[in-house]
């Protein structure tokens, strides 16, 4: 008889956020014990570091995770806090088990002799068999190896990866970043507008994070705000007669391209004033096709207001620093107090997952969700898209289907 080895071993979530957490409750409710490992002190570490101003982009209704909606009383656009609260919630809920300042360094498949976390041994990774054994009926068994902080080993049967879409801060690497004599921080270490009062504030990027600290900035007491513009993104509002701009992407991820593209630019040219003669002109390419190449629209939570008002001020994007000047693209030079950069975050999967061959050029997973590679069969991956129909609502109906699948397994 060919024993499964690996029935009796958990499931490792990697990340302590809404999509590792979402998983792990749909797994215990598939009757699957799953480990949470989270190397911050708390779960949602991600939502405890973010601004102070930020609230969910998405209605409460459609935020919600797995088997406990969001409270009516957040409010139908939850803040930051709520939302850290909410997690903690849901964590006790449904009593997950969740393991805080363990840091997983590197997984790889099971070794043949079953290396654990009380140190057995492993072969080197090139003679290493497949993740992969089969049972009595031909049924793939996988099992997973993890290298964690404080020497740890531990085994798995499965590993789902929710690391976050935000994970590792991204600064570009400009020209003469590094001698820059002024206040050069990423938008990660932003919390509020309160030390940068009086102060003239350069914001580069206009994502959504990079637009909210502008208008924050702004509101706060800021003397000056610049908003560093690269490519003029799409601007919608949150609500059109208490409608939610997310249901209506939500509809139209069933529509074709072209469709979404001329709806959205009408809708745009009925509730979003035109800007171009304050610098920030609508975008040629169309909304949807846009959102395919990963820009997701900016929601518009007082950005229009400020920019007519002169309260924020586009300018062209960055192209490098010189001492004490940043010097934008079309040649102009300015010299700011502080330089926010909200220029996005990588997946940060190169060390833990880079040698499985299960990243894309970008290094994101190729696989996500229910389906694992083909070549690691029994990883998966949640959490790592930003869709315009909501991250949280992705996660939610991701976490019931990747439970489903590691329970047949």
């Amino acid at each position: 008889m060919d024993i499964d080895r690996t029935a009796d071993l958990p499931v490792y979530v990697i990340g302590g956020g809404p999509a590792g957490l979402a998983t792990a409750a749909a797994l215990r409710a598939h009757g699957v014990r799953a480990v949470v490992l989270e190397k911050s002190p708390a779960v949602g570490a991600s939502w405890r570091g973010h601004y102070d101003r930020l609230r969910l982009h998405t209605p409460r209704r459609l935020s919600g995770l797995p088997g406990l909606p969001l409270p009516r009383a957040f409010g139908r656009w939850v803040s930051r806090a709520d939302m850290v609260r909410y997690l903690e919630k849901y964590t006790d809920f449904h009593e997950l088990e969740v393991v805080t300042g363990v840091e997983v360094t590197r997984v790889d498949p099971l070794p043949p002799t079953g290396g654990d976390a009380t140190g057995g041994q492993e072969k080197p990774a090139e003679k290493r068999r497949p993740p992969g054994r089969r049972g009595r009926k031909g049924a793939e068994r996988p099992g997973w190896l993890l290298h964690a902080t404080g020497g740890r080993r531990l085994t798995g049967r499965a590993v789902v990866v929710a690391t976050g879409y935000n994970h590792t801060p991204r600064l570009p690497e400009w020209p003469g970043a590094a001698s820059y004599t002024g206040n050069l921080i990423h938008a990660g270490d932003y919390r509020d507008p309160a030390p940068y009062a009086d102060q003239d504030v350069l914001v580069v990027g206009v994502g959504n994070t990079g637009a909210e600290i502008a208008v924050d900035l702004a509101d706060g007491g800021a003397a000056r705000v610049g908003l560093a513009v690269r490519t003029p993104p799409h601007i919608v509002r949150r609500t059109t007669l208490g409608w939610p701009s997310q249901r209506s992407a939500i509809a139209a991820r069933r529509l074709p391209v072209f469709l979404v593209d001329r709806l959205a630019r009408l809708q745009a040219a009925i509730a979003v004033p035109d800007l171009s003669a304050y610098g920030l002109p609508r975008p040629a390419e169309g909304l949807y096709t846009r959102a395919g190449q990963g820009a997701i629209p900016v929601q518009d939570t007082g950005l229009v207001r400020a920019v007519r008002k002169g309260r924020v001020r586009p300018v062209a994007a960055v192209e490098s620093f010189d001492g004490d000047a940043v010097v934008l693209a079309d040649g102009t030079r300015l010299t700011p107090d502080t330089v926010i950069a909200a220029t996005g975050y990588e997946r940060g999967l190169g060390k833990m997952l880079g040698h499985l061959g299960v990243l894309d050029g970008r290094g994101g997973p190729r696989v996500r969700g229910s389906r694992s590679p083909a070549e690691a069969p029994g990883l998966y991956f949640t959490g790592f898209t930003n869709p315009i129909s909501g991250m949280l609502r992705e996660i939610a109906l991701d976490a019931p289907k990747i439970a489903k699948a590691v329970a047949r397994r």
